[in-house]
């Protein structure tokens, strides 16, 4: 073993240890054994990487092992891909090459260590444009070797498990990027156990604090629910069992960062997430009739338990564009709360939780016609023509990944999966080019519609075309998938390129009036308003008059020169250190920005697009001009941020503020009854002194609902003020509203 020589006694033990587990992962799988194999590229590895160590402290080739345990065990590839894991930072890190591996390993494995180097360093480099770049490299080798991605996210995975010993600004780089494209990624693929634990991960490191509660929170209530879910799967059990079913019923917990989300979008608190218990049923199909079987559980559940007419979700007859395959119906349990139920047989088990692209090509050997070969079909017509700018291409993509999906029936009754918000337009190009460039309307249901009609799941739709049509540039308003948008705007992209110029041209120029900057930010604002996804899309109806700048005035930028109260002078440290925080558009990751109100002026700002006040977590970003933007950690436009440009993100803390104010609105839900409001208004003025600009209060027999912005110091006044006013009689529920637009 002198390849070890370099690491201690403990540290070569703890090696052999973590690479004999891997083997037993390896040979409890179904794959033919190569051993061998993968011990030659574990002492190849361990000598390329031998004396180096992580941020850790740890060996390196610790980590190597562990994404090949990730890749054997927890995605179920075989020895090409483990050995391929093994080698995957050796050309990166070392004096190896390509060829020496291809010359010791062969073409293949040769093959993925190369994709996995173009694509190193993360998904993303250091400039922005490099970052999306990379991006459609990891794109370009997915439509190649599945693999290649395969391995991506077992390496993001590892990363993400041991983030720890990252400061905390790369922390936000490395969880937001994960947020905005690994997550999405992961769930697109099918890999569902991945998926979640990326996004929990995230979550733990952007929201630390509230991370623990909810988890301290989770700990206090397993008694509870094991006692609810061991009363409910009872008499279930005991159904199926008479059934002649082999089966298995498990707990399944809503993750952290899922809970977490129903609360934010819901405005909740934990207590009134009512799902955070189901039921999984997994059965082993016989006669291989897994439909019928699923069925047959599904009416002995309902026998027993009362379903929500409204929350069946059939995925057995039209599984999900990823590959997902199941049953779930919700139903009243024993003690008055509904429950959702998961059905699956043991095959559809195993895709659910380890991705329908592990099952692809690779065990079969064959070309499988799944939704995932088309979704990769989508990919690389894309990659065809990809756009100019090469951020902008990764929102196109992202287009594609995020979105929630349609099916929609052909006259011949095939079913196509479109993204929600697609047209009759978009129908038409998903047939073919030809149709879509010779469509003149659609019928839908039977009824004629233009080419602008939205479609909803389940229509049938039948395509009009002419051979005398020819699309115009307004066409490009009339679709939404990335395939329509990118065919149009090659059709007419002189003509684009121009009006977009001009429309660039023109905000620029209105922006200087206003006495603004084009900031990255102040981009972002606009395109949040008029709800678009690209800047190239908004420039050209910018240059087209579709849209109207002075609009902006009122609007988005409005009374933009007053606003002197949301800015204030951060400085790093104490006061006379008030030295300039950055001396290029380069942040140091290493420090963090202590947020204080002592000094006045426009050094930096908070962001409007989801107003941060003290107590909020927060990180700083630092636009082209030097300012320095306040984000919530969770806010779409930071994540956005962390992910195109992360090398400009600052972690920051905030000081103690008692002297100046900041907007926050509070949700008030409760019965109505005579002189409530005037008695929530008297509490928050006069008890706690606290300055109301606006009140939204509307009635619905004798429900009240209502929204008042307050001006607090922090988020400790904001919480004082809702346990005051959750006290007063008739009040149910009190809780402060996100602002994330």
């Amino acid at each position: 073993m002198d390849e070890l020589h370099q690491h201690t006694e403990e540290e070569q033990q703890l090696i052999e240890r973590e690479y004999q587990a891997l083997i037993n992962d390896y040979l409890s799988s179904n794959h033919r054994q190569k051993v061998e194999k993968i011990e030659k590229a574990f002492r190849f590895a361990c000598k390329a990487h031998q004396g180096v160590r992580r941020r850790s402290g740890e060996p390196y080739i610790l980590h190597p092992i562990a994404v090949a345990r990730i890749v054997a065990g927890e995605i179920g590839l075989g020895s090409t891909s483990i050995c391929s894991s093994l080698l995957h930072d050796v050309v990166e890190d070392t004096e190896y090459t390509v060829e020496d591996i291809k010359n010791l390993f062969g073409e293949k494995i040769a093959s993925i260590v190369d994709g996995l180097t173009k694509i190193s360093g993360g998904v993303f480099g250091e400039k922005a444009s490099a970052q999306a770049e990379n991006f459609r490299k990891l794109l370009l080798t997915m439509s190649e070797d599945i693999r290649v991605v395969l391995i991506k996210m077992a390496d993001r995975l590892h990363n993400m498990r041991t983030l720890a010993s990252m400061p905390p600004a790369k922390q936000y780089k490395i969880a937001g990027e994960t947020q905005y494209i690994y997550a999405p990624l992961a769930n697109r693929l099918g890999f569902y156990a991945i998926k979640t634990e990326l996004e929990d991960l995230s979550f733990k490191y952007e929201h630390p604090d509230k991370y623990a509660e909810l988890s301290s929170y989770l700990e206090q209530s397993k008694n509870e629910r094991d006692t609810l879910f061991s009363m409910f799967a009872e008499p279930i059990k005991h159904k199926l069992e008479g059934l002649g079913l082999e089966f298995e019923i498990l707990a399944r917990v809503k993750s952290i960062y899922s809970i977490w989300r129903k609360m934010q979008a819901k405005n909740i608190p934990f207590e009134e997430v009512y799902d955070i218990l189901a039921l999984r049923i997994i059965f082993e199909s016989k006669d291989c009739d897994e439909k019928k079987d699923c069925w047959a559980i599904y009416s002995a559940i309902t026998d027993i338990y009362k379903p929500h007419p409204e929350r069946i979700r059939d995925w057995v007859n039209t599984p999900k564009a990823n590959g997902y395959e199941a049953l779930h119906v919700t139903v009243m349990g024993p003690l008055g709360q509904w429950i959702e139920v998961q059905i699956r047989s043991r095959r559809m088990d195993d895709i659910a939780e380890k991705g329908f692209a592990a099952h692809w090509k690779y065990k079969t050997g064959e070309k499988d016609d799944s939704e995932l070969e088309k979704w990769l079909q989508t990919i690389k017509e894309l990659l065809e023509n990809p756009e100019p700018n090469a951020i902008d291409f990764l929102d196109t993509f992202k287009l594609n990944l995020f979105a929630s999906e349609i099916f929609v029936f052909t006259l011949n009754g095939d079913i196509r999966t479109l993204p929600q918000g697609a047209t009759a337009l978009d129908f038409a190009f998903s047939l073919h080019t030809d149709m879509g460039m010779q469509c003149i309307g659609a019928k839908v249901n039977h009824n004629l519609v233009p080419l602008s009609y939205v479609l909803k799941s389940g229509d049938q739709v039948e395509i009009l075309t002419s051979k005398k049509q020819k699309p115009t540039p307004e066409w490009i308003n009339y679709v939404t998938t990335a395939k329509a948008k990118s065919k149009i705007r090659s059709l007419f992209k002189k003509e684009y390129k121009s009006f977009m110029k001009k429309g660039e041209r023109d905000l620029e120029l209105y922006l200087e009036q206003k006495g603004l900057a084009l900031t990255p930010d102040n981009i972002f604002k606009i395109l949040d308003y008029y709800h678009e996804t690209k800047k190239e899309e908004l420039y050209y109806k910018i240059g087209k008059q579709i849209i109207n700048l002075e609009e902006l005035s009122s609007t988005v930028f409005k009374g933009k020169q007053n606003k002197l109260m949301k800015y204030w002078k951060l400085t790093f440290g104490k006061a006379d250190s008030a030295i300039p925080f950055f001396s290029s558009k380069k942040a140091d990751a290493k420090k963090t920005l202590t947020l204080t109100e002592d000094n006045s002026g426009v050094t930096y700002r908070i962001a409007d697009c989801c107003s941060p006040i003290p107590g909020d977590d927060v990180l700083g970003f630092m636009e082209e001009d030097g300012m320095l933007v306040v984000h919530k950690r969770q806010c779409p436009v930071a994540m956005k941020l962390k992910s195109n440009y992360g090398e400009r993100i600052i972690s920051a803390v905030w000081e103690t503020h008692k002297i100046l104010s900041f907007p926050a609105t509070i949700e008030i839900k409760g019965t109505d009854r005579m002189g409530i409001l005037s008695e929530i208004v008297k509490v928050i003025t006069e008890e706690h002194a606290v300055n109301v600009t606006k009140i939204n209060v509307e009635t619905n027999d004798g429900i009240f609902e209502g929204q008042i912005t307050v001006y607090v110091h922090d988020v400790e006044d904001v919480n004082n003020l809702c346990m005051t006013l959750v006290k007063i009689h008739g009040v149910s529920s009190v809780n402060r509203v996100e602002t994330n637009r």
